[in-house]
């Protein structure tokens, strides 16, 4: 099966908009089961698979996301190149509420999530270079798809992820600014690790739902807005895919 693009959707994108003729796969992997099946079809005349992070009632808190299963699927069924979209907080000023940012680096803060397929019994042991943890070109090629769509968006940045499902203390946030975060979300690794041991071309769509905790002018953070704010930034994530997948 040829895939052309396959797309991991977060917080707020349980199904892709637009995707066409699909078919839906549930597949067997050896870590066990996918957060949801995954959905195949036609999207800007390419082939596109959609695989939901949370499931499609976002019934998979972060923690428990199987992201060894999810990127096992998607690798079996031929995809090759994988987009990341994922609901952050901003940290840096420019980062506020409805951005979109492609981050280059990361900072796993997590703990107790498995994080390699060297983890499985008899596996290989992969000591994969993560200097860049996301892939240069495929990064460079959704910053000037985005540009193409008339869709502005932050080139750059590092994502700190966090365990969760709870948000994160002032505390918390501001240790990651010293540590020079400049964006906090809860599924970013391993994510992206994990693309990188199965030889994936993987980067990573950030959509700005808050400021985090201690960085906007807001004194509570509010679920109705990050949703709003979510809902938003979301909108503007097929027209960024359909123009990376025509040029």
């Amino acid at each position: 099966m040829t895939i052309d693009l396959a797309v991991i959707g977060g917080s707020g994108l349980y199904s892709f908009p637009g995707l066409e003729n699909t078919t839906r796969h549930g597949v067997d992997t050896p870590f066990g089961k996918t957060s949801a099946d995954v959905v195949i079809g036609d999207f800007a005349g390419k082939r596109v698979a959609f695989l939901a992070r949370h499931g499609e009632s976002h019934g998979v808190p972060p923690h428990r996301v199987n992201y060894r299963a999810n990127l096992w699927a998607l690798h079996s069924l031929g995809a090759r190149t994988v987009i990341g979209v994922n609901a952050v907080g901003g940290i840096r000023d420019d980062m506020g509420p409805r951005a979109i940012v492609v981050p280059d680096q990361v900072i796993d803060y997590t703990h107790g999530r498995y994080t390699s397929f060297c983890d499985a019994e008899g596996a290989e042991v992969k000591h994969i270079d993560f200097s860049e943890p996301y892939t240069a070109a495929l990064r460079r090629q959704l910053v000037d798809a985005a540009g193409q769509a008339g869709i502005a968006v932050i080139d750059g940045g590092c994502y700190g992820a966090t365990q969760g499902p709870r948000l994160e203390t002032r505390a918390e946030i501001a240790r990651m600014k010293r540590d020079g975060c400049d964006l906090v979300g809860m599924t970013g690794m391993p994510e992206a690790a994990l693309a990188r041991e199965l030889e994936l071309a993987y980067a990573c769509l950030a959509l700005v739902a808050n400021f985090a905790a201690g960085c906007g002018d807001e004194a509570e953070i509010s679920i109705d807005e990050i949703f709003a704010h979510l809902k938003a930034a979301t909108a503007e994530v097929p027209r960024i895919l359909e123009a990376l997948l025509k040029a």
